[in-house]
């Protein structure tokens, strides 16, 4: 069954053929603050309090539903928020066209598809590859933020990011946590924590200095 579009009208909302490849971000938000990025921003609670506590950092949300970049744009305009822009767009194209290297202080993938049949779990957003690629849009000392409900994935990105280098965990000695103090929980995480799921959250930072996301908040 094919889902009717659902027009935009936030002037939040950007396509990506109006930005250049790759974008000028201080232009489009008007200031040289640090760049971050969430990649499956859903129905947009997460983006909407984690932009709200750090207003010194322009967010970029993207998804690749529309209804959900919609949902995102009427949330982040409900509470005035300026520091985040949102798009319709697929992650890897998307950062290869459109982020400049070495830009990102932080990047965001809460509860992705997790493609639980074993045939498909190539299809998975993360994992070795996918990270490899996106190292080189990281800043030096940028965060990685990772959480899922789907156990199999969790453990396996955990032990993926304890043998890539040039990271750290923030965890550590941990792979990884069901809590993280302080990090925002979308409607999704909420719903599979009332269904008696746990959350995997996984924490790396990129090695060198830099910009640090804030507002983490996570047990050490």
């Amino acid at each position: 069954m094919t889902q009717s579009f659902i027009h935009i009208e936030s002037p939040r909302y950007l396509r990506a053929e109006s930005l250049a490849m790759p974008c000028d971000w201080e232009a489009v938000f008007g200031n040289p603050n640090p760049l971050a990025l969430e990649i499956g921003c859903g129905i947009g609670d997460f983006i909407a309090k984690t932009a709200t506590e750090q207003p010194d950092t322009n967010f970029i949300a993207i998804d690749f539903y529309n209804k959900g970049c919609y949902k995102t744009c009427r949330r982040i305009d409900s509470v005035g928020l300026t520091n985040v822009r949102v798009l319709r767009e697929e992650a890897r194209q998307f950062i290869a066209e459109r982020v400049p290297k070495g830009s990102l202080c932080a990047v965001y993938i809460n509860c992705p598809d997790p493609w639980p049949k074993k045939k498909h779990r190539k299809r998975r957003l993360v994992n070795r590859p996918f990270m490899e690629f996106l190292t080189d849009y990281l800043a030096p000392g940028a965060d990685f933020f990772f959480a899922t409900d789907f156990n199999d994935y969790g453990i396996d990105v955990a032990g993926m990011m304890a043998g890539l280098e040039g990271f750290t965990n923030q965890l550590a000695p941990d792979l990884f946590r069901h809590e993280m103090d302080s990090y925002h929980l979308s409607k999704y995480m909420r719903k599979f924590l009332a269904e008696g799921k746990k959350i995997y959250f996984v924490h790396y930072k990129k090695a060198g200095t830099g910009h640090e996301a804030q507002g983490t908040g996570e047990k050490q």
